[in-house]
């Protein structure tokens, strides 16, 4: 199991499908900010409600110039509803082998009712315009995320 990448290393790139079928790279994106959240299924409470926070501060993010890119195991059929559901207006990216998760360290052994399984920790990765992370959101509360993010951006 990884370890959780350090605030202030380079932000490791890759390439994921996105909800639309087509490829994005991270490092196509330098030049602004990106909130990367990893989160662990479509359409269930707490992923719903996190992605709907994001949604939200929309204007708040887009004043700030920052991408938000959402990564789950789930493929694009999955995400592209999801998005439709929700109006959802950033990109949902496919990390089915969870190779990006472990890249960050957000993919970790969890413990649900004493049963221990590996999988996606909600967690939310700040990448600076020069591709470094400048701030790392391990254990996020769904409820408050979205604000906690726009003041991290604010410091950027």
């Amino acid at each position: 199991m990884a370890d959780w990448i350090e605030e202030g290393a380079k932000a490791p790139d890759f390439t994921l499908v996105t909800h639309e079928g087509t490829k994005l790279k991270l490092s196509s994106l330098k030049g602004q900010p990106v909130v990367l959240y990893f989160y662990p299924k479509d359409d269930t409470p707490g992923c719903t409600k996190e992605a709907c926070g994001f949604r939200d501060v929309k204007a708040q993010l887009a004043k700030a110039g920052a991408i938000v890119l959402g990564v789950s195991p789930d493929g694009p059929e999955s995400h592209a509803t999801f998005r439709t559901k929700y109006k959802l207006p950033f990109t949902l990216l496919c990390d089915p082998d969870h190779t990006v998760a472990e890249k960050y360290g957000a993919w970790r052994e969890k413990n649900m009712y004493g049963k221990k399984t590996m999988g996606i920790a909600r967690s939310t990765f700040l990448i600076d315009a020069a591709g470094r992370v400048a701030k790392v959101f391990k254990a996020v509360k769904t409820d408050v995320h979205a604000a906690q993010v726009l003041e991290a951006l604010a410091e950027l």
